[in-house]
């Protein structure tokens, strides 16, 4: 950040014989240099052009000084750097990183700062439809929304042979009286109910939902339009979809099943399901009383409903006693038991799923995907996207920059820390502007092996 203030001295206990002093007179400095490393993740994918592409701009053009481009960049890069809240951006608007990330150094007006401040940035997120006159920049979702897809097909070199999607709710708590919140008695709270659809670390859809629906309400069409999308760029990959138990609904295995795609579901536990391993599960409670250990065994049956269901379907039932007691799990899927045996269905299949709660905690917990705040559901999903979007950055970052590297597998919080949190001290000049990054910086062989990649990327 900038530090151009006070030049008075502060004095603190002395080192070595060495009297200790501090002032604000270092110039103009930051204390987020690596953001330069998100500047170079982006023009490798294109990623604020493009989603700047899905707004609309209806200002005069001779009043315009923040164009689309820098206004939904500042708020996707400040997020990416741990700003989570818009009033950040009247202290970030003078940070000269930012300013040079955001392909803007200085303002037009004498009286205006490089970036925008809080109240536009603002305006912005409550853009709407139609323009009014104080909203003149709208959005359009359904570009938006697929502009993750076409990010998602764009990041691989040749078509995969097999896609997984993962489809799962979460609760976003809200604490005032937002549109469409409502009370979830699973949570216990008020909340929002969005839902995501990853492919490994690939974020494909973040779709903000009331409280007051179903787990499930809506991924049919959510899924037909991603399916739609992929099999139009690769028509010979196959793809199975992975939820838990949310999401065993007749209406989207019925989809499924009639557009040939694969699914493996959890199913929550009922009596019949229970009765049906009833002597595996007596099995499991003898074979661990007898090693003292867990003990678990599968069987594979057929079921059906007794009303909701339209067909039987083969189900896999993991039958598990712990010293806990008794733990059935169920999953159904459209998987043959030719091609997964019960085992490796559950252990390696399904419970892969796992994982993907590790992704939306990144969104969630590093990137406040869950800050949605404004009274609108139209604006917090624009919030939940701004949010995303800097999610599919640093991924781009992980992905080019950091594969086979310590930081691989870290996450967006941890390469935040790590290479995003660089203190620098800036010096500009009529031709270049210079970046000294701190000597004694811990990770500059990966910073500079991710800058080489990403430029490669770029190329």
């Amino acid at each position: 950040m900038p530090t151009e203030c006070s030049a008075d001295l502060f004095g603190f206990a002395p080192v070595a014989g060495r009297a200790v002093v501090a002032g604000f007179d270092g110039g103009a400095m930051t204390s987020d240099a690596g953001a330069l490393l998100l500047g170079a993740a982006d023009r490798a994918i294109g990623l604020m052009d493009r989603f700047a592409g899905c707004f609309t701009d209806r200002r005069s053009a001779e009043l315009i000084e923040h164009e689309v481009r820098t206004l939904v960049g500042q708020r996707v890069f400040g997020i990416a750097l741990g700003y989570e809240d818009l009033i950040d951006h009247d202290t970030l608007r003078f940070d000269p990183v930012m300013a040079v990330v955001a392909g803007k150094l200085a303002a037009r007006r004498k009286d205006c700062a490089p970036l925008a401040g809080k109240s536009t940035l603002n305006r912005l997120e409550l853009s709407r439809a139609a323009p009014t006159r104080y909203h003149k920049i709208s959005h359009d979702p359904a570009a938006i929304e697929d502009l993750f897809v076409a990010l998602f097909l764009e990041a691989h070199d040749k078509p995969p042979k097999r896609i997984i999607l993962d489809l799962d709710a979460t609760d976003d708590p809200v604490h005032g009286e937002q549109e469409g919140r409502f009370f979830h008695g699973y949570y216990g709270c008020y909340c929002y109910l969005p839902l995501y659809v990853f492919c490994g670390r690939h974020l494909l859809a973040a779709k903000l939902r009331p409280a007051n629906i179903d787990a499930s309400a809506g991924a049919e069409d959510e899924v037909a339009r991603i399916i739609g999308v992929l099999r139009r760029r690769w028509p010979g990959a196959r793809i199975i979809l992975r939820a838990d138990s949310g999401f065993a609904r007749e209406p989207l295995m019925a989809w499924c099943e009639d557009n040939a795609v694969d699914y493996v579901f959890g199913l929550a536990r009922n009596a019949r399901l229970v009765a049906e391993i009833a002597a595996e599960l007596g099995e499991a409670a003898r074979l661990s009383a007898e090693s003292g250990a867990p003990a678990r065994l599968f069987k594979d049956f057929r079921y059906a409903t007794r009303k909701s269901w339209s067909r039987r379907r083969r189900v896999v039932a993991k039958a598990e006693h712990l010293p806990q007691g008794a733990n059935p799990r169920f999953v159904v899927t459209s998987l043959s038991s030719e091609e997964y045996a019960m085992r490796p269905l559950y252990e390696q299949l399904y419970c892969a799923r796992g994982e993907m709660e590790n992704r939306i905690k990144e969104c969630q917990l590093d990137l406040f995907a869950d800050r949605t705040s404004t009274a609108s559901l139209r604006a917090n999903q624009l919030r939940l996207w701004f949010a995303s979007m800097a999610y599919v950055l640093i991924c781009a970052l992980r992905r080019i920059g950091l594969a086979h590297t310590s930081l691989g597998a870290a996450t967006c919080g941890a390469i935040r820390l790590k290479l995003l949190k660089v203190g620098a001290q800036l010096r500009v000049s009529v031709r270049r502007v210079k970046i000294a990054m701190a000597s004694g910086h811990p990770w500059q062989r990966q910073w500079a092996l991710a800058h080489a990649r990403l430029t490669a990327a770029a190329a």
